[in-house]
């Protein structure tokens, strides 16, 4: 039996920017993306804290060091500058390698620089 599992989570980021007229996503700092073990094109679910919203969307590389979180295309109408959102990746894998896998946790500090804690 294959389940899927939580593969990585960006906890409590900001977002910095959003562009309602690009064809979609989510871009985020290269730096976010080392931290949580995303890469670009990866399928993601964005959950927003500021009003409940969950969208499910795909990774595009953002500038390193940035800080950069840009919520693109239709989205920008359920998210907004400033909004705080977590960012999680799930993988389907057996339920057997499912019991010992542990994700990448990624909590970022205020300016969305990741952080070892």
């Amino acid at each position: 039996m294959t389940i899927q599992v939580l593969k990585s989570k960006i906890h409590r980021v900001k977002i910095t920017q959003a562009e309602l007229h690009y064809v979609g996503s989510i871009t985020l700092d290269q730096d976010l993306m080392d931290a949580a073990n995303l890469i670009e094109g990866e399928k993601v679910h964005v959950l927003n804290i500021n009003n409940g919203e969950r969208l499910e969307t795909y990774v595009i590389t953002g500038e390193r060091g940035s800080g950069q979180v840009c919520i693109n295309g239709p989205a920008a109408r359920k998210m907004q500058v400033g909004d705080i959102v977590i960012v999680i990746s799930y993988a389907s894998m057996d339920f057997e390698e499912a019991k010992s896998f542990k994700p990448t946790l990624c909590f970022p500090d205020q300016n969305n620089r990741p952080t070892n804690s």
